[in-house]
């Protein structure tokens, strides 16, 4: 490889060589943009066993690493976000947090802040947001009036330093807003906790929006069977979408069908039809949504390492926006803690 092309590849390293710490060395790897040079982790031997996959170095302290690289992906317990988000930051790295953001609000703040004053990348991965079922349904840009997500699973035996609001729904809260594109007007939520009784393990929460959209959620990592759905009602169309297994449908009235157009006409007018002897399917437009079977992580971390190579750029989910997600969050939960259950 030559001197110039070397240049043109930033160099990159992963903080945490836990499991999704490997998954983002795997991208990291595979990106022509990307050159990683290390892996960080205080368990010495989990580091350097991820290192020798990816010919890179294996690195017990972050300090070390600054100055050797141009931006790191924090994979750690949320509770080191903040100080390990600092530590970069201040010293001029890109910066790609796992979710959530940060343990609290106040935290993520002053992140943001301290990314926006110090000019530096700084990116959130909710991932989710490159699922390619969320791309196909961004490209409609529809107005969403009320939107049901259902996200629940096996307990994952991860991330048990936090309930499932910021380990699970906060995935389809960050997506929701996005959605809905508006502020958060009020939330209703009750959650409990069972393998901790401080820490939920279920939830539902009700989000009101200040535009009139509405956003029913719920969450569990308590469940016998994984499932990440959402239902999208629209005045353009109705939706169906499965992220788990890729999958999702449009409904929409079809307005150049005659047939469709009459019976509205005759209804309206005080008269009947035949439900039984009408398939209501020809009636409307239904479509299988078109969906990119791209890796969510790979277009993630594609996205974050173009905003860091441009400043015009920004990534797919920027901390301003995980804080958004974060502060939601917190709404839930305070609404739980205010109606805990005895």
């Amino acid at each position: 490889m030559t001197d110039d092309k070397r240049r043109t590849r930033l160099r990159t390293a992963v903080i945490g060589a836990g499991k999704m710490g490997a998954i983002h060395a795997k991208v990291y790897d595979s990106l022509p943009q990307s050159e990683l040079v290390a892996i960080v982790d205080t368990d010495t031997d989990k580091a350097g066993k991820l290192a020798r996959k990816y010919r890179c170095d294996a690195i017990a302290e972050c300090s070390e690493l600054l100055g050797k690289v141009d931006a790191v992906t924090i994979s750690t317990p949320t509770s080191s976000h903040y100080e390990l988000a600092k530590l970069f930051i201040e010293n001029g790295v890109a910066v790609m947090i796992e979710k959530p953001l940060a343990s609290n609000a106040g935290q993520g703040r002053e992140i943001v802040e301290l990314a926006k004053s110090r000019g530096v990348v700084a990116a959130v991965g909710h991932s989710e947001r490159c699922n390619p079922v969320v791309q196909a349904l961004k490209r409609l840009e529809i107005s969403p009036r009320f939107i049901e997500a259902t996200r629940i699973s096996p307990y994952p035996f991860r991330s048990t330093d936090i309930g499932v609001v910021l380990d699970v729904m906060i995935h389809d809260i960050d997506i929701i807003l996005s959605l809905a594109a508006s502020k958060v007007e009020r939330v209703e939520a009750v959650g409990i906790g069972v393998i901790d009784p401080d820490k939920e393990d279920i939830c539902n929460a009700r989000i009101v929006f200040e535009n009139g959209c509405i956003a029913n959620v719920t969450a569990s990592r308590l469940a016998l069977k994984t499932e990440r759905k959402v239902r999208v009602f629209s005045r353009q169309a109705y939706l169906s979408l499965d992220y788990f297994g890729k999958t999702g449908t449009i409904i929409k009235a079809d307005t150049d069908n005659v047939e469709l157009i009459n019976k509205i006409r005759q209804l309206k007018d005080g008269g009947t039809f035949d439900l039984l002897r009408t398939d209501w399917t020809k009636l409307v437009h239904y479509e299988k949504l078109q969906i990119d079977d791209k890796e969510p992580l790979r277009l993630e971390q594609e996205s974050f390492l173009e905003a860091v190579a441009d400043k015009g750029l920004t990534p797919e989910v920027s901390a301003e926006q995980g804080l958004a997600a974060l502060q939601c969050a917190e709404m839930i939960l305070a609404c739980i803690k205010k109606h805990k259950w005895d």
